[in-house]
């Protein structure tokens, strides 16, 4: 019970006292019996321990028996009054009590607020900690709970980094991107002419019309077929905070598998063609059947293929799995979980050459997501999409908040992304008259710093885009401009491949006009001070240390918006990996060129798989001599 609580009630009491002293005088006077007379008062006056709240550690535990004891004593007379008919006087008082409780209670805290801010700093702090108990601080000495201290606070950045690459659903749709950019009505009759041609395609034969299974990556056409539960997903295990899957292949799946690596192996289109008849929705036969139509030119049938693969994968997905969240991993080390990954990175692509920059980003966040390692190099497109794609706020954040062995502007794509993604920034702040944050650094200053460490790019770019004003060669003819080469194999790799994705961003004129004043502002500080470029020199070493290229597997060419046309040297390719060049230059030393390839028959076969067929370097139907040979011995035949 509070201090004020207490006085207002004994003061209650004691004014109940005087109205039933009253009736007991008169009754006396008069001869009558006084009747019971009321409970004597306490000898302790309980005002007296009502010490001021300065003074409480001057109170003893005596004091504080007494104040108990005072207490009880009130609770007793309260109850006595109460039954000797004073309720209704009582339950007033209540009411009032209850009204002004709340009041007290707002005094109270601020009351115990000023006491906080007047006490010192130790005390407040001491009053503060929760390690206050010995075992508590035991606890803390303890080197074991130190790392499970460290161990959260790393979970937590993890949780971070999730909700940074959560992809949204709603931008996966590439259509809803195109309703935007187009209009509905370009896009609706372009989906009637598609339709048209795929009812083409199916005519003689019974189509079948299935409900297909709604999924997030991509739509279903009705063309396709039923899904036919070929692949499975199975949970491994929960670490860290995220939660590791693999995919599974049963019996019949492993069986078509053997027949596409017999089929490979001899270089057969058409072995991989009859497995999708039977299974169709073999992955590694999508992929190579996509690969062959890039390289062929139908991208709408390349398209497709990588659409069916991404179907069957994620109608494959564990309950479990939670892919958009980003919570969830799928490691590239098991052989399964491969095809998973190519077939995003080709989607990544294709969304991206048809515009649809946003739903390209989504993709891309759910392909670094599910591998922290990044085999597929995302971490070198996702800044270019979200250029595009005009996510600036959220390049910013991702380039703050994401782990790395390294800082991100480190590396060329994000130092240069970074300086084009503030300049943008800016410039929407001018236009809402907005305060800039002072604390940041301006585009310039950034554009800057990426020059200063990056030289290399700038002379690369000037080719790339390209760059042919004459003040340029000017620029370039200075010794920090003019090297080919930095001596380092994994930065010389990272900037071709920011150059060869990202040359397109410097085409705009305003940012060629900031790139130029940059380049002469570097010129100038290094003119007046050499050590800089010193400096920047040994950060480059620091930063990037190995003296072996670590970003090999990581092609140029997978990262250049030219597609490759369809020379006989590279539908080669599209069923041997490109990465395997070189166990090709092995084969062909052991087989030289004289030694031809058996000559096939062309009698009772399809048209269009001989058409497919010739396109193979590998394939031999006979050259002109043999022709001429086979017509002079049939015109010998003839004439005997």
């Amino acid at each position: 019970m509070s201090a004020r609580l207490l006085k207002k009630v004994l003061k209650e009491q004691e004014e109940l006292q005087q109205h039933h002293s009253q009736p007991s005088t008169t009754d006396d006077e008069d001869g009558q019996d006084p009747g019971p007379s009321p409970p004597a008062a306490s000898s302790i006056n309980p005002f007296d321990l009502l010490i001021d709240d300065e003074d409480d550690s001057q109170i003893n535990p005596q004091q504080d028996d007494d104040q108990e004891a005072a207490e009880e004593v009130s609770v007793n007379m309260h109850k006595e009054f109460v039954r000797n008919g004073t309720k209704s006087a009582s339950s007033t008082s209540n009411k009032k009590l209850k009204k002004k409780k709340k009041k007290k209670e707002r005094e109270n805290s601020s009351s115990t607020t000023n006491k906080i801010l007047d006490k010192p700093l130790d005390v407040i702090l001491e009053s503060l900690s929760l390690d206050v108990n010995p075992s508590a601080l035991s606890r803390q000495q303890d080197p074991e709970k130190a790392k499970d201290v460290v161990e959260e606070e790393r979970n937590r950045g993890k949780q971070c980094l999730t909700s940074l690459l959560e992809v949204d659903p709603k931008y996966l749709n590439a259509g809803n991107e195109l309703r935007r950019i187009f209009g509905s009505k370009v896009v609706k009759s372009f989906e009637k002419n598609n339709q048209a041609s795929s009812s083409r395609q199916l005519r003689g034969g019974r189509r079948v019309n299935h409900l297909s299974r709604k999924t997030y990556l991509v739509s279903p056409s009705d063309h396709w077929p039923r899904w036919d539960g070929s692949l499975s997903m199975e949970f491994l295990e929960t670490k860290n905070g995220y939660h590791y899957f693999r995919y599974v292949h049963p019996p019949s799946y492993v069986e078509a598998q053997k027949a596409f690596e017999a089929a490979k192996s001899i270089h057969d289109l058409n072995g991989i063609a009859s497995i999708l008849l039977h299974h169709p929705y073999h992955l590694d036969s999508l992929i190579t059947m996509a690969e062959y139509f890039k390289f062929a030119g139908d991208h709408e049938m390349s398209s497709d293929a990588v659409a069916k693969s991404l179907y069957a994968l994620e109608c494959a997905w564990h309950p479990m799995f939670t892919a958009l969240q980003g919570n969830c991993q799928l490691k590239i080390s098991h052989e399964t979980n491969k095809p998973m990954f190519t077939s995003l990175f080709t989607h990544v692509k294709n969304l991206d050459r048809r515009g649809c920059h946003r739903s390209a980003l989504e993709v891309c966040k759910l392909l670094l997501s599910l591998d922290s390692d990044d085999p597929m190099g995302a971490l070198f497109f996702i800044d270019y999409l979200s250029l595009r794609a005009e996510e600036y706020t959220w390049l910013e954040r991702f380039a703050e908040s994401y782990k790395n062995d390294t800082s991100l502007w480190l590396f060329p794509n994000f130092s240069f992304s970074l300086s084009v993604c503030r300049y943008y920034l800016e410039r929407e702040e001018d236009s809402k008259n907005d305060n800039l944050d002072a604390t940041r650094a301006n585009s310039t200053d950034l554009l800057k710093q990426a020059l200063m460490l990056h030289p290399l790019v700038l002379k690369r770019l000037v080719e790339k885009v390209p760059l042919k004003e004459q003040f340029w060669v000017h620029i370039l003819k200075n010794s920090f401009f003019s090297s080919d080469q930095t001596g380092i194999p994994s930065l010389d790799h990272l900037i071709n491949l920011y150059v060869e994705r990202n040359y397109l961003i410097w085409r705009i004129p305003d940012l060629q006009k900031l790139l130029k004043e940059t380049a002469q502002l570097v010129i100038e500080v290094l003119e007046t001070d050499r050590n800089d470029a010193k400096d920047w020199a040994c950060v480059r070493k620091e930063a990037f240390s190995c003296e072996k290229n670590e970003y090999a597997h990581l092609l140029v060419s997978d990262f250049s918006d030219s597609v490759s046309s369809a020379p006989p040297e590279a539908l080669q390719d599209f069923v041997v990996d490109p990465r395997m060049r070189d166990v090709q230059n092995i084969i062909q030393h052991a087989n030289p060129p004289n030694q031809r390839h058996p000559t096939r028959e062309i009698a009772n076969r399809s048209a269009l798989a001989v058409l497919f067929e010739s396109m193979l370097p590998w394939v031999n139907y006979g050259d002109e001599r043999d022709i001429g040979v086979d017509e002079g011995n049939q015109f010998d035949e003839h004439d005997h």
